[in-house]
């Protein structure tokens, strides 16, 4: 009889558990790996699979030594070392001995150089090597990989190799992924590696060439993804098989100039490009194909192309001179799209207006720094599929007043109430208050709520106690006391709180509540580490000395405010520049609570705030 599969999958789902549970064991302590490390030949019998999990878990707990990799050589295909500060010319001895490994990542392994790299030459299987950011390996170490020819991806971006080195690559035929991001790629390098027909991948930003060379690029047939962000390319040839481009940081007047047909992108990224006509420039794309389009921070002169763009899915015009009048341009090719950046621009709550009922299936939205007002929140809310939205730093206030009317100002956030999808919520601005956020307590899909204003109080807090499915909130800078946190109940879903910048909170109070939720990672200044990480058992309470010091760093800190907002020191000013001082003073009061306080008021609230 068959197993069903329910049946099935629980037993995988047993099995994994398991499994989990014999790692942890094997990996807990330095004596339990000496206890197994002698049995040779069941470790040569483990697959795979389960040989490289054991490894890089020794690795994560620090318990991974050298003479510790050569019992995993029969059996580990995959190692991954990136940032490891002490993988050194010992440890790649032991790792040239891996018969079987066909993938190795050493990137920002800033000690491996290119003496160390001859351990691993001529390993029969090795596949993809990375070496990303080792500033120390030089042209000598490329000499090195020339004799490992089964390579298919090399990453040796930002490392020490000229443009002589480079050459030496055209032996590694097999390649079908070349990083050479940020090295000295001259024409004439580019010219050498001519025999690497079954390149698809060529990553080449900040390096030398030109449109010479980049005419060079159409003796590879197979490339579908290109990068030549911050170089002095202007045009590129037409490139039948290319698939994503980046010419970010570039000035370009024209993408592709040539015979044939257009070039069919699907991805493009453009991100700080200089375009003297992006019309003229996108002539030669076939620009109903591209679905991913990224002009953040490039300077464009219209946006009348965007109309041609009936496959987007993802558009990036953050920073560019996008304004109401041209959200039409969006608009009308909305039906696809799924991702919609317009931080730092000049769209308002009229231009989000244009966009209702045109963007049925945008699930990301991003407005932050814009002119968007209160008016935008019911335009939004006719958005259904939106999943993310990011409102920081703009005009909401989360309340309306209607004109000529006497009654109590309106929630703006219910106008969001039927978004049934969203998850990801940020907010920012120094006009939001407490009673604002009352309405979100009914978003019950929201799994992250960012908030950021000076003039949060406790007040905030039981709104948040009732988002069951809340997984991370922020709210930062908020005038939060040690009492209130004490009586706050985080939502049971809760993972993250992140109460940065929120400057009444002391020392001891974070740790108390940190404590009585122990699952719970708490971020602020005060706290060092992640209480979540370190199971609480190396986060001392904070002596007496440890408090006075701790004090005296408050004082510090409270001392450095501007005189010029202490009452008293206002007298000494001539008349009109303490009326212009005292204008300043309510304006930012608005932003920080801390202004309208004396420094000894400040530290009287401080440390009262610790008697709960």
């Amino acid at each position: 009889m068959a197993m069903k599969s329910s049946d099935l999958r629980s037993r995988i789902e047993t099995e994994s558990e398991l499994i989990r549970m014999c790692i942890e064991a094997a990996t807990e302590s330095g004596n339990a790996v000496e206890a197994w490390r002698r049995q040779r030949r069941t470790l040569e019998r483990m697959p795979s699979l389960l040989a490289g999990a054991l490894l890089h878990r020794l690795l994560h707990r620090r318990l991974l030594f050298p003479s510790l990799l050569e019992v995993f050589k029969h059996n580990v295909e995959e190692i991954d070392l990136r940032g490891e500060n002490c993988v050194d010319a010992e440890w790649m001895a032991y790792l040239g001995a891996f018969n079987y490994l066909h993938s190795l990542n050493l990137s920002d392994c800033y000690k491996v150089n290119s003496a160390a790299l001859w351990s691993i030459t001529g390993m029969p299987n090795l596949k993809e090597l990375d070496l990303s950011r080792c500033s120390k390996i030089t042209d000598a170490g490329i000499r090195h990989l020339s004799s490992i020819p089964s390579l298919e991806r090399l990453c040796i971006s930002e490392t020490g190799v000229t443009a002589e080195g480079i050459m030496l690559l055209f032996s590694l035929t097999n390649l079908r992924v070349l990083d050479l991001g940020g090295l000295p790629v001259t024409d004439m390098a580019l010219s050498s590696l001519q025999e690497l027909k079954k390149l698809n991948f060529l990553d080449l930003w900040g390096s030398e060439i030109s449109n010479r060379g980049a005419a060079l690029l159409q003796v590879f047939p197979k490339l579908s993804s290109l990068n030549v962000a911050w170089t002095k390319v202007t045009k590129l040839p037409i490139l039948p098989s290319l698939a994503h481009l980046n010419i970010s940081n570039c000035t370009i007047t024209y993408l592709f100039k040539g015979e044939g047909d257009k070039a069919r992108l699907a991805k493009l990224v453009a991100s700080g490009a200089t375009f003297a006509d992006v019309c003229g420039a996108l002539s030669n794309v076939e620009t109903s194909l591209v679905s991913h389009l990224d002009l953040s921070n490039a300077h464009i002169d219209s946006f009348y192309f965007l109309p041609h763009l009936s496959s987007i899915t993802y558009l990036d015009l953050s920073g560019s001179s996008m304004a109401d009048d041209s959200v039409a341009n969006i608009a009308c090719i909305g039906a696809k799209l799924r991702y919609l950046n317009l931080n730092n621009t000049k769209v308002s709550s009229a231009g989000v207006g244009i966009l209702a009922g045109h963007v049925s299936n945008l699930e990301t939205l991003l407005l932050s720094f814009t002119f968007v007002d209160d008016s935008a929140l019911p335009y939004i809310g006719m958005m259904p599929s939106l999943k993310a939205i990011n409102l920081s730093s703009t005009r909401i206030k989360g309340s309306i007043n209607h004109e000529g009317s006497d009654s109590a100002a309106v929630p703006s956030f219910l106008a969001l109430k039927d978004l049934t999808n969203l998850e990801r919520l940020e907010l920012g601005g120094p006009q939001i208050k407490d009673a604002a956020l009352f309405p979100l307590s009914s978003f019950h899909s929201l799994k992250h709520l960012s908030l950021q204003s000076g003039i949060l109080t406790d007040e905030s807090l039981p709104h948040f106690s009732a988002m069951q499915n809340l997984e991370h909130l922020s709210v930062r800078d908020a005038v939060l006391t040690s009492a209130g946190l004490d009586s706050f109940s985080p939502p049971p879903a809760l993972r993250v709180l992140d109460l940065r910048g929120c400057w009444l909170l002391t020392e001891d109070a974070i740790f108390l509540f940190a404590r009585k939720h122990s699952k719970l990672e708490v971020r602020h200044e005060h706290v060092s580490m992640s209480l979540s990480d370190t199971g609480g058992s190396s986060y001392l309470y904070p002596s007496e000395a440890t408090s006075k010091t701790s004090q005296s760093k408050q004082r510090q800190k409270i001392s450095l405010l501007p005189s010029r907002f202490d009452n008293s020191a206002l007298k000494s000013y001539p008349s009109k520049q303490r009326q212009k001082m005292t204008h300043d003073r309510s304006r930012l009061l608005e932003t920080d609570q801390r202004l309208k306080y004396t420094r000894e008021e400040l530290l009287a609230l401080q440390f009262s705030s610790t008697l709960f």
